[in-house]
């Protein structure tokens, strides 16, 4: 059902849905329904021990008391459920049309919004460096893509975004594609031209979806970005505990203003409810209720404090001497138009010991924990609305010894095989899991991505080569190396369509 505009918009100041949460959680209740610990910690003490009775008495299930969904309206059916209120109110903090929340993180936003993609036409193109969810979600869909790949910098071990001009040339080579689909930020903070694409998308008559995973905070600053849903793109996912700071596993998915937003919003709305959990966490809901309204009613101070952090951060290197801070290096790469300042790269290399070692030996001696790091950098990820001790950690980079045996050359992608079979025929196909040396010319039931860079290597439905067989197997030795998505961490066996 779709929720009529209100006659007033609530201020951003308010949350109606976490308010409307904790007065249900006050309430003298005799619970006798789900969840099975009816809000009270001596039914779970071991869960109360690290979560709290409050967490408990607030973990209330869907259609309950009427404050998200109809059962609200026999109350006072003239207006909107609380979660309705909240809703709305993303959607304006965002510049968005409309708002879902999502309880299963970006990885759901990116299986809707395929979907989505899916009944817009069979093929789709699509950046190669997309996550793991939306090539999920091709699969699921039967979905024929064409992908494209972004900027790579391999020295560094990141991926970036494209251009316009790859999205048009790719469009007019695959002039049947429903939409285009890619991702901005990178994972390393690159962001690409939203305003460019989405031109070029609606000239060639179809709607742009931006997983904006990393970008849930941009907007709320004069010192960030601008939001993809403000610059032009029809559908957009957003990961908002990873920098909007929501709970871990809460996400929203925005339906812009464009000129695709009337035809797509009862779609996307069909294709979100058959995707979210009837059970869906009022904990995680309340979470996406309250991180909207700190950054709309406190971004400008905490966030502002967050930038000085950031720049100190930047600062800090560049004076120690010893490292470089490498956020000139993304700024500038092929189809990057602005730089989230939250996440900071730092090339160790210079200092004499590689990424994965100075990761591993920020957490054994120091208690410093990065978000990622590759074989030449460290990355950080800064809490938008979070406080640093930069102190803390400038201390702990510049006490790092010289480890110069972790050094190595930096590896070059392989190149991609031509498919052989469709990715949903080889996802579901019968698989059988074989020693790596015979899968050379056997075709990948798997999704496999090196990290770094993170780009999908090898998809289902394309074949295995020695020299993608060999770049994912040195990733997967290396200390900070790993392969998502792959059977065996060390690629001694891979996953194969089954031989007929």
């Amino acid at each position: 059902m779709l929720h009529a505009a209100p006659t007033q918009l609530p201020t951003q100041t308010e949350v109606p849905y976490a308010d409307a949460l904790r007065a249900l959680a006050a309430g003298d209740w005799q619970h006798i329904h789900v969840p099975a610990h009816h809000g009270h910690a001596e039914n779970a003490p071991g869960i109360a021990s690290f979560v709290g009775e409050q967490a408990l008495r607030m973990d209330k299930p869907m259609l309950f008391s009427g404050i998200d969904q109809d059962s609200w309206r026999m109350i006072n059916p003239a207006k909107p459920t609380p979660l309705a209120r909240s809703l709305e109110l993303a959607a304006d903090a965002w510049g968005a049309r409309r708002a879902w929340f999502l309880t299963n993180g970006a990885s759901q936003g990116n299986h809707i919004a395929t979907m989505v993609a899916r009944a817009l036409g069979r093929e789709l193109v699509v950046q190669r460096g997309v996550h793991s969810s939306v090539i999920d979600g091709i699969a699921h869909g039967g979905i024929d893509a064409h992908f494209v790949q972004g900027a790579v910098d391999s020295a560094l071990g990141s991926s970036h975004g494209l251009t316009a001009e790859q999205v048009d040339a790719a469009l007019t080579a695959h002039p049947d594609s429903g939409a285009v689909y890619l991702t901005s930020p990178s994972y390393f903070g690159a962001v690409s031209d939203i305003t460019a694409i989405a031109g070029v998308a609606h000239a060639h008559g179809v709607p742009l979806i931006v997983d904006e995973a990393w970008g849930a905070h941009f907007g709320f600053h004069p010192g960030l970005p601008t939001n993809a849903a403000r610059l032009g793109a029809d559908l957009v996912v957003s990961s908002t505990h990873k920098g909007g700071g929501s709970l871990t596993q809460s996400a929203m998915l925005f339906l812009g203003e464009g000129p695709f937003g009337q035809r797509l919003e009862g779609l996307a709305d069909r294709v979100h409810r058959s995707y979210q959990s009837t059970s869906s966490s009022a904990l995680l809901m309340a979470s996406l209720d309250e991180a909207r309204r700190r950054l709309v009613v406190d971004g400008e101070r905490s966030i502002g404090e967050t930038l000085d952090a950031a720049e100190a951060i930047r600062r800090g290197v560049r004076e120690g001497g010893r490292f470089r801070d490498a956020s000139d290096d993304i700024r500038f790469s092929d189809g990057t138009v602005d730089l989230d300042p939250f996440k900071i790269v730092i090339d160790t290399r210079a200092g004499g010991i590689s990424g994965g070692e100075a990761h591993h030996r920020l957490i054994r001696d120091h208690g410093v924990v990065v978000e990622l790091s590759t074989h030449s950098a460290i990355l950080l990820l800064l809490g938008a609305t979070s406080r640093l001790d930069v102190d803390r950690f400038l201390t702990a980079l510049h006490a790092l010894p010289e480890v110069p045996e972790s050094l190595s050359e930096p590896r070059q992608l392989p190149r991609v095989a031509p498919i052989a079979m469709s990715v949903q025929d080889a996802f579901l196909s019968e698989t059988e899991v074989i020693p790596w040396e015979e899968a050379v010319g056997r075709i990948s039931a798997d999704a496999l991505a090196a990290y770094p860079p993170g780009i999908p290597n090898v998809l289902p439905g394309e074949p295995f080569t020695r020299e993608v067989l060999d770049f994912l197997r040195a990733t997967a030795a290396d200390a900070s190396g790993y392969v998502r998505g792959s059977v065996d961490p060390r690629l001694d066996r891979v996953r194969v369509v089954a031989a007929v």
